[in-house]
């Protein structure tokens, strides 16, 4: 669990009437009102030059009830090792994973470097089948501690490191190793030290643990509220700056996390990549934090989306997005 603030941070709200605005998914037009009108849309939350634009819940939703962020929590694992480079517990990305994680020397991770995991282009096989029962991801895909290294050891190498984007979420529970490695503590307390507490977020956050007692899971299941999602990403359109002017991110982090990698030119430090220097964090069943640093644009999503990815309500919600960030562009 993650203590929050004492006084949460402000968000003035100034609203806008956005429901009007439109956008093209599915091959049919829509307008927000009727994105807003769908059963998977459990919360919306739109904030602009630092001030709340749209609030929306589903009527069984509300601002103060936690919802799992699935593989948000990978950028947000992202964010941590920034801190650790920040505070000299990491001397670098490119470091090798096993500077960290010597227990994986003799393995074909001896020749991937943090930042190859971070993009999720290790170079090495996995499976990341959600609906196949013998696949990676099936049977390793919450692993954490030895466990994990140990399934990870034995994997071959398919591409040389930082070339080939393979989507591997044991490899963000592998960050999430490297991460507690290099600082000598479990990720929420840091989490906790880092970001929740200093920057005011107004609910406790839950962390999934790979056992009782056991470790986070790097890749996944951060339970937090729609607007603390928000708040995150205000930290990140900060450049990872606090209210308060501290710094607990390197400078240019940020910049250096949301560009194009070599494996692939939509994906990042575990950040999707939408074009024109947007970004964002993205989970299973439409959960999403949204980042547009030229409208000043952040906006957050809570769903219950029709299947984990590909669905209708998926394609609704990312084209829902950029028409946000384009409406506001041209303000």
């Amino acid at each position: 669990k993650r203590s929050t603030s004492s006084v949460p941070s402000a968000l003035p709200t100034e609203p806008m009437d956005l429901s009007d605005i439109v956008f093209t998914a599915n091959e049919a037009p829509h307008a927000l009102a009727s994105l807003l009108q769908s059963q998977h849309l459990m919360g919306l939350v739109v904030i602009q030059d630092g001030k709340v634009r749209f609030e929306h819940y589903a009527p069984d939703h509300a601002k103060d009830i936690q919802w799992v962020t699935f593989s948000v929590t990978k950028s947000v694992t992202s964010l941590l090792i920034g801190a650790a480079i920040q505070d000299g517990y990491i001397e670098s990305a490119d470091d090798p994973i096993v500077k960290y994680l010597p227990r994986l020397e003799g393995s074909e991770y001896g020749q991937s470097r943090i930042r190859d995991i971070l993009q999720m282009a290790s170079g090495i096989a996995w499976n990341e089948d959600y609906e196949d029962p013998a696949s990676d991801v099936a049977i390793a895909g919450a692993l954490n501690g030895v466990a994990l290294t140990d399934y990870l050891y034995g994997k071959p190498r398919v591409a040389a490191p930082g070339t080939r984007f393979n989507y591997n979420t044991a490899e963000s529970n592998l960050v999430g190793e490297v991460l507690r490695a290099a600082i000598g503590m479990n990720a929420g307390p840091y989490l906790s030290q880092k970001i929740w507490q200093p920057m005011g977020m107004a609910f406790d956050a839950n962390w999934l643990l790979s056992s009782p007692y056991g470790r986070e899971t790097g890749g996944c299941c951060i339970s937090a509220t729609l607007r603390d999602y928000a708040r995150l990403g205000l930290f990140a359109l900060a450049d990872g700056v606090l209210p308060d002017g501290t710094r607990v991110l390197p400078e240019g982090w940020i910049a250096a996390s949301t560009s194009p990698s070599q494996g692939y030119e939509g994906y990042g430090y575990k950040w999707w990549l939408y074009g024109e220097d947007r970004y964002g964090a993205r989970g299973v069943f439409g959960q999403a934090i949204f980042i547009d640093p030229a409208a000043k644009l952040v906006v957050a999503a809570h769903s219950n989306g029709q299947v984990a990815s590909g669905s209708d309500h998926n394609r609704e919600l990312d084209a829902a997005l950029i028409a946000l960030s384009d409406y506001f562009r041209g303000l």
